[in-house]
């Protein structure tokens, strides 16, 4: 199994519709559906060195968006992570983490470009 893109959220709605997106945009995208799944996932030492990018959902069960991105750092603290939330004011909460966040609803093909933009190029990342 490889993929490029690392995808973590508990909404299956929201994740399969989003992988949808970026398979259709030419991407390899595995789901993780919480933040214990993807460090799980993470482990694979296979999977592990084609993922490119993951992207996160703010708010999850059990392991919070803040709390998989800190204990991601200790493992992998340069990959890039894009961090989605519905709350505008859970930016704060990624403070020095090396994120890139967006608030949610996030059109899909801004999706896209941004993944792209990360993938395939620099970005200005916040926080």
């Amino acid at each position: 199994m490889t993929a490029e893109i690392l995808l973590v959220d508990d909404n299956v709605v929201q994740a399969t519709t989003r992988r949808a997106i970026l398979v259709r945009a030419g991407r390899s995208v595995v789901i993780a559906s919480g933040a214990a799944q993807g460090l799980q996932i993470l482990e694979d030492e296979g999977l592990l060195g084609s993922i490119g990018l993951i992207i996160s959902d703010h708010w999850m069960p059990g392991i919070n968006g803040p709390q998989f991105v800190e204990k991601l750092r200790e493992q992998l603290p340069k990959i890039p992570v894009l961090v989605l939330s519905g709350l505008a004011d859970a930016e704060g909460e990624y403070e020095g983490m090396n994120v890139i966040f967006r608030v949610k609803p996030f059109a899909p093909d801004m999706l896209v470009a941004l993944t792209a933009s990360i993938l395939d190029g620099p970005i200005s990342r916040s926080a």
